[in-house]
């Protein structure tokens, strides 16, 4: 659903991005780990759109953004890491707002708003105005634009960020729920969310890629040692992997 080859994106002098490539298949919840400033976003906002890469192959569902910028804006749902909302408008107004701008046809677009009020836990707030709910309230509007529309692909850019601790567990089972309907990319820079999440992680440091591997779940783990090591998995991540891995060059 979303392949990468070669992605490399400069700011003047700065080189954010240097010559990423991976892959995010249907149905999968892949986690894109790294410290603040490795480039994640970056890459995030040109998978969604937002600009267009120095150089580089993307795809999306298929499409060339280049080539095909509307099907691609169709197919993918973005969750930016600061969501921008218009704090006048009440949940469902905006929704409907979203549905518009994605061109979800008219007599859909009630369907679409309301699988999503209920989807994301909105139904209590649906009718308040969105400057007005707390910040988990809010991420959850933010999924919930995202979501509008069913799209294959989501970009989920740290959807968790800034949240307490029930807040980050409620919005983590939203996002599980999305396993086998969606292909996700999560970032995120702390480690035990990805491996609560995701099925693999994608490792990127100082914009270069600096690793991909499974993520290792507890059963897993139990089988392997139960079987004598046999077919055993890599190692869980470790931040001692991540320091490593983002050391200068």
């Amino acid at each position: 659903m979303i392949a990468v080859r070669g992605l490399t994106k400069t700011f003047g002098r700065v080189a954010a991005v240097r010559d990423v490539s991976f892959t995010v298949h249907e149905g999968e919840i892949v986690g894109f780990l790294g410290p603040n400033g490795a480039g994640k976003t970056t890459t995030m906002r040109i998978l969604a759109g937002v600009f267009p890469p120095t150089s580089g192959e993307v795809r999306i569902a298929g499409h060339d953004p280049l080539a095909a910028p509307f099907a691609c804006r169709r197919a993918v749902g973005y969750f930016p890491e600061y969501a921008p909302f218009y704090p006048d408008l009440r949940v469902t107004a905006y929704l409907r707002f979203v549905a518009r701008l994605k061109r979800i046809p008219r007599a859909e677009r009630d369907a679409a708003v309301e699988a999503v009020v209920e989807g994301c836990g909105l139904r209590a707030v649906a009718h308040r105005r969105v400057g007005t709910l707390s910040k988990g309230y809010r991420q959850r509007v933010g999924l919930a634009q995202a979501l509008c529309g069913a799209p294959p692909i989501l970009i989920l850019d740290e959807p968790t960020i800034g949240l307490d601790p029930e807040q980050v567990v409620e919005i983590r089972e939203l996002v599980r729920g999305l396993r086998g309907r969606s292909a996700v990319l999560f970032s995120s820079h702390i480690l035990s969310e990805v491996e609560t999440l995701c099925e693999r992680v994608i490792v990127i440091a100082r914009g270069r890629l600096v690793g991909e591997l499974p993520i290792v779940g507890r059963a897993n783990a139990q089988r392997s040692t139960a079987d004598g090591g046999a077919g055993a998995l890599p190692l869980p991540l470790s931040r001692a992997t991540i320091r490593r891995s983002s050391s200068p060059e």
